[in-house]
């Protein structure tokens, strides 16, 4: 099955297609990680993206029931230098390919991915489309143009949870080993395209789950009485998301909250900070972070493409705020830590799903914020 991916700059690719006939279209990133291909396809910030794996042998696992981060296939398409049908492992069920074609997702392998790559980090992540219908490249490039942009699409709504629910527990392949301990408190969790392995792991540090959709407003949120919040991970643009920052800004320093990736952007904007899109984002398993409280340095797993702009912290009045966390790599800030409203936040991913497990400790802050809180309150 014949394959091109145009991107918007021009520059072609041609290859073999796998996965589920037809077109994907989406902006192009690429993820360094060596492993987890499966959580990677079903995590829920990758909406709206077509992924490209750096490593160049991907499939060879193939896929099974467990590793999962959501209940189906989120990324657009998927590009891979060479991909595997031929899998070896004891849980496997499929290979990736007819599990892309279940999912409906097309895929494009056997095209140079070290020279995409280039072309990302130098140029910025930018549309493509994958096609195996077609070779028309005048009638593909006119389906770009007329695709939407990352910055300023809310692409939240389409991931976001449909209703509320109760968190039961969930099985995992790899338990999160960060057993909580001490009285357990109920969180309300915002649902903005949430990770199974956060809940997970939530789940671990003793945490009662009340999820709700992302557009719940601050009544429905207090009516459930949560002795906290948390703020989740998610697609697209953090500032197009405004029913969600109106909601955090009222609720500001009236409880405890915690915030991750999309969740860690979205605290910012509400209390008077900016985002904006970085050249090619962080999407991997080995980013490195230093935590500033110690000294430290995390390898930690990431997947964002807009980052909180340092010098619009200096607008925040609400709180005060000092930078916890700093990306290695640039710089960017990775964590903020708000005292006088009770709330913290990091961009990274603590849950890992795939990655390292150094930043698991942060799933335990929030009991501490949680109590501290509630000293404060009397």
């Amino acid at each position: 099955m014949k394959a091109i991916l145009l991107l918007e700059d021009g520059t072609l690719f041609r290859g073999i297609g796998f996965g589920a006939e037809g077109e994907a279209i989406g902006e192009v990133v690429f993820n360094t990680s060596m492993t987890g291909y499966q959580e990677i396809l079903t995590d829920p910030s990758y909406y709206g993206q077509i992924v490209t794996m750096t490593y160049p042998q991907i499939g060879n696992y193939g896929v099974n029931e467990e590793d999962v981060e959501s209940s189906k296939v989120h990324v657009s398409g998927f590009v891979v230098r060479e991909y595997f049908d031929d899998y070896s492992n004891f849980r496997a069920k499929a290979s990736i390919s007819t599990y892309l074609k279940k999912n409906s997702i097309t895929g494009i392998s056997e095209i140079d991915t070290r020279m995409l790559t280039k072309r990302i980090r130098l140029s910025g992540a930018m549309k493509g489309i994958i096609s195996t219908v077609t070779d028309d490249i005048k009638k593909l490039g006119d389906k770009l143009k007329n695709h939407p942009d990352m910055a300023g699409s809310d692409l939240v709504k389409y991931v976001t949870c449909k209703s509320s629910y109760i968190y039961k527990g969930m099985a995992a392949q790899n338990e999160c080993n960060i057993s909580g301990t001490g009285p357990t408190y109920k969180i309300a969790v915002l649902d903005f395209g949430i990770k199974f392995n956060i809940l997970r792991c939530l789940d671990d540090a003793g945490f009662k789950l009340h999820v709700m959709p992302a557009a719940t407003d601050l009544k429905k949120i207090l009516d459930c009485n949560p002795d906290g919040v948390f703020l989740s991970n998610g697609p697209g643009d953090p500032a197009a998301v405004e029913y969600a920052i109106k909601t955090i800004s009222e609720m500001l320093g009236s409880t405890p909250i915690f915030g991750i990736c999309l969740g860690h952007q979205l605290m910012a904007i509400a209390l008077g900070a900016k985002t904006y899109k970085l050249k090619f984002g962080h999407h991997g398993g080995n980013q490195p972070v230093k935590n500033l409280e110690n000294g430290r340095v995390e390898i930690t797993t990431q997947n964002h493409g807009f980052s909180v702009d340092a010098d619009s912290l200096k607008s925040i009045k609400k709180s005060s705020f000092k930078i916890t966390h700093r990306n290695l790599n640039d710089g960017t800030i990775e964590g903020l830590e708000y005292p006088e409203i009770f709330a913290y936040s990091v961009q990274h991913h603590p849950e890992a799903g795939p990655g390292p497990y150094d930043s698991r400790y942060i799933f335990k802050n929030f009991k501490q914020y949680i109590e501290k809180f509630k000293k404060a309150a009397g």
